[in-house]
Order: C-alpha cells, then structure tokens, then sequence
C-alpha cells in the first residue's frame, strides 16, 4: 500500500472503526506517514501502467453537489484508458444516455475514484484522482490522442485524471469471470479437435460404407 492512498482512505472516523476491529496500529502508520510526506502524488509504475492499458472497462465514481457518490460503468476496447505518464490517465468519453451526470458532478468537485477490475486474473487496482473534462474545440491533439481510431463510437470529449494515489487489492472474494476474447483460444482448440474428430469420423464412415460394397 502507498503512503498517499492510506493518508486519503483512512480518516479520522476510518481510523476509529480499525481500532474497534484491532487494524488501527498497522494502517493508522500508513495513513501519518502519507501526511507527512510532501513529495507528491504517488507515480504509477509499469506494473499500473500496463495493468490500466489492458483493461477494457473501469468504474468510476464521482460526487455530487447533494453529496451522493455516483458510480458509472466505462467500457471500451482494450487500451482505451491511455496512461498518458507517471501520474496521469485519460480515456475518450462516447456519446452515451445524455444524461451527463459524472460530467455534471466534475464541475463540482473534480475528485474521483476508479476501480478496475481484472476478473480473470483476480485482480483490482483502486485509483484516487482528479479529473477534469477536455474538449475538442479546447484541446483537439489530446482528445485526438485518446480516440481509438479503429472504434466507430462518437467521441463527445475526453477525461483525463490526475492521479493522487492507487492501491491494489486482494484476490480474495473475487469470482474469476472470462470475455470472449480470453475464452477463444480455448474455444479455437476446442473447434480445432471437434473438426479433426468429425473428419475422423468421416473417414471411417466412407471405410465401413466402402467394406459394405
């Protein structure tokens, strides 16, 4: 865990409740040590880096001007959340519901936090940032950089984050799931051996019919 999460995630009120539960000693010295620590936000290291480049989807929450959190759902083909360097992701946003509520709340508060997660490798990376929306008109070569140009989705504007913080979680709890696209070397093994077998099969078919004759 870095110094930086621990000193976002474990307020005061936090706190309390891990000493009820016996965590307090061992957390409560991370959280004050990212206090005082003032080099700045924690970098991501190639680890998150190629970790976040490989995901095809992500949770995102952000916070509303009434103080509820607001989660959406982002998806994409693989790469479409760009690490753009040490401290710092973006994705293109697509025309969506209009409804624009995570755009909305970034107005407000441009904090935000993201979950990606990795359900065949059992894997989640949480992220602590802050966002800020980019726009064509404003920044063309960004939004342009963050477009998939192989995707025909509308690219109403982009997000790009700056990263605060991020912590990896356990594997612990989470149910391996598999995309198509991880399931089909074993579904291409799969047609390759029912192909051969049915050939097989085949063959046998047209030796017994010949024998017959």
């Amino acid at each position: 865990m870095n110094k930086h999460y621990a000193a976002i995630a474990f307020t005061d009120t936090v706190q309390q409740v891990q000493e009820r539960h016996g965590s307090r000693d061992f957390y409560g010295a991370k959280a004050a040590r990212g206090i005082a620590d003032r080099s700045g936000p924690d970098p991501l290291g190639p680890h998150e880096r190629d970790y976040l480049e490989e995901r095809d989807a992500f949770f995102l929450a952000s916070v509303s001007e009434t103080g509820w959190p607001y989660v959406q759902h982002r998806g994409g083909p693989p790469g479409f959340l760009r690490v753009l360097d040490d401290h710092m992701i973006g994705w293109a946003d697509f025309k969506g519901n209009l409804q624009y509520v995570s755009v909305g709340n970034l107005a407000h508060d441009d904090r935000v936090s993201l979950i990606a997660m990795d359900h065949a490798g059992r894997q989640r990376l949480k992220v602590f940032g802050r966002a800020r929306v980019v726009t064509l008109a404003d920044e063309p070569e960004l939004v342009e950089r963050l477009a998939d140009p192989s995707s025909d989705a509308v690219v109403e504007r982009a997000i790009v984050v700056a990263v605060e913080a991020f912590e990896w979680n356990c594997p612990q709890h989470i149910t391996p799931r598999y995309s198509a696209a991880e399931l089909e070397p074993v579904h291409a093994a799969m047609r390759e051996r029912l192909a051969a077998a049915e050939a097989e099969i085949a063959a046998l078919r047209e030796e017994l019919a010949t024998r017959a004759g």
